[in-house]
């Protein structure tokens, strides 16, 4: 009797050290519905034994009796507590904890750029990035459908570096694990496209001295993450060209626009833009030029004859004038093309025998920097019409001005008619208009009429007599085209009746 109760407590004794424990055959921390997994019951200090198992499962009639509990294609109905014990001879141990199991679904993979830019430029870098939300911590390998990918990656992300064109199309991912497969993410394209170059405008294109001036800088197909860098170009004589000066404070603006204050002569513009860690920059913008009339700066041109208005084949002379020993004549055309040295340079005059290309605004650039006042200049392209006579440069406040018509083969015309913004105002005579006593009524455009044809119209500025920022210069605008060339036209400062006429005419 002694003996008996002597076994049976060792045998008690042994049965508490045996214990059973649900375990997940794998190391994932999530479950997705459609993968495969097993599940393990182990018995600790049961060693030697052999077992016969028990489950306690949901969503199943007939568990196993194995100590493996394999489930294929898993659903969301699977979740939920797994237990088991063991069972040797007459021994039985207790039911293991609870092995709690989740199975959810996985999100659909989504393709992400950083930066997020999908429309990029040559030389930038982007890292395309596979993401699986609910899926974090999970022994993910990534399929990629991609551009230009020989040997597609298996981590959730490769970096372009320095992106070209053939990086461009479309990119998709899914994760993979074991024999599981998520679903393809949506496809996200990406762009590559030539470096950019973008565009500066200035605004106004001719000023009065002293006058606010607006530069904005475009890129081409516009988006987010750039930042913008503004120049003065400075004129390079021995090169041909322009060294480009950095503005106060334009360096990396966040700003595509920025404003000059008390512009008072002619100067050059250039902008470029950059973006991203290693910040990737533009070229430069082609550069653009802000004009004065202001005949009071450091360098001057002069024209002969002095007239805007010129016949094919006239023999023009600009001639730049300051304390300066090396110049050089630009010019502006109609088309938009500027143009860096004169075809017939002696000392500091440039001949010129006009044909109609040769429309166009003018100004001297020397070694040291220095800009002149400009000019416009206009060709007549028809050999029988007539040409307005008016002086390139403003006309001071209270000064005598003569205004003519002439032919290629009559210089002096009579029975001529003047217009003074399409308004007539003489018909005599005389053939000239002479103003005694010029005011800034004055201003404007001019024509002349004879025989039945008109001149083109020209625009005489009327400066103050102490040449502050009341004083006028020709105001132009620069029309950009698609090909990156300009249309300048001679816009007005009107009165504000004829400028309310044009623009409800337009």
């Amino acid at each position: 009797m002694n003996a008996s109760r002597g076994i049976a407590s060792i045998k008690e004794d042994w049965f508490v050290n045996v214990l059973a424990a649900v375990k997940l055959q794998h190391s994932w921390s999530q479950i997705f519905t459609g993968e495969t997994i097993t599940l393990r019951c182990e018995i600790q200090g049961g060693e030697g034994k052999v077992w016969k198992y028990e489950w306690t499962a949901p969503n199943t009639n007939s568990p196993p009796t194995s100590s493996e509990y394999r489930i294929s294609r898993v659903s969301v109905s699977h979740s939920g507590d797994y237990r088991c014990r063991g069972s040797s001879d007459y021994l039985l141990t207790g039911w293991s904890d609870a092995f709690r199991l989740t199975v959810s679904f996985p999100s659909k993979p989504t393709v992400t750029l950083q930066p997020s830019w999908t429309q990029i430029y040559s030389g930038e870098t982007v890292t395309v990035r596979c993401e699986i939300q609910g899926g974090e911590g999970a022994q993910w390998t990534y399929e990629w459908r991609a551009a230009k990918l020989n040997t597609p990656p298996t981590s959730n992300e490769y970096r372009i570096i320095r992106a070209t064109e053939s990086d461009s199309g479309g990119y998709s991912c899914r994760g993979r694990r074991d024999y599981f497969f998520s679903e393809w993410s949506d496809i996200i394209t990406l762009t590559v496209s030539y470096e950019p170059r973008p565009v500066l405008t200035v605004s106004p294109s001719w000023l009065s001295p002293g006058a606010s001036v607006t530069l904005n800088c475009e890129v081409e197909h516009p988006s987010a993450g750039w930042s913008f860098y503004w120049y003065k170009a400075v004129p390079d004589l021995s090169e041909k060209s322009s060294s480009y000066e950095l503005l106060p404070d334009g360096s990396g603006t966040a700003q595509d626009s920025y404003i000059i204050h008390g512009q008072t002569h002619t100067a050059g513009y250039v902008c470029r833009a950059g973006r991203g860690d290693p910040e990737y920059h533009t070229d430069h913008s082609r550069p653009k030029f802000v004009w004065s009339a202001d005949v009071h700066s450091a360098a001057s041109l002069t024209v002969s004859p002095d007239r805007v208005q010129h016949f094919t084949s006239d023999s023009v002379s600009l001639t730049c004038e300051g304390n300066f020993t090396e110049w050089r004549v630009r010019k502006f055309s109609e088309d938009g093309r500027l143009y860096s040295d004169c075809r017939r340079m002696t000392g500091s005059t440039c001949d010129i025998n006009t044909s109609k290309s040769d429309t166009a605004v003018y100004w001297c650039e020397s070694g040291s920097g220095e800009f002149s006042s400009a000019v416009n200049i206009t060709v007549q392209n028809d050999g029988n019409g007539p040409i307005l006579v008016s002086p390139v440069h403003p006309v001071t406040e209270g000064a005598s001005v003569s205004l003519s018509c002439s032919l290629r083969t009559q210089k002096i015309l009579s029975n001529v008619f003047f217009y003074h913004n399409d308004k007539l105002i003489q018909n005599d005579p005389r053939g000239e208009l002479k103003i005694s006593a010029v005011s800034k009524s004055d201003e404007g455009f001019y024509k002349c009429q004879y025989s039945g044809r008109e001149s083109a119209q020209s625009w005489m500025s009327v400066k103050g007599k102490h040449h502050k920022a009341e004083q006028s210069a020709v105001y132009s605008e620069v029309k950009t085209g698609a090909a990156e060339d300009s249309l300048m036209y001679a816009e007005v400062k009107q009165p504000k009746k004829e400028k309310a006429k044009k623009n409800k005419g337009q």
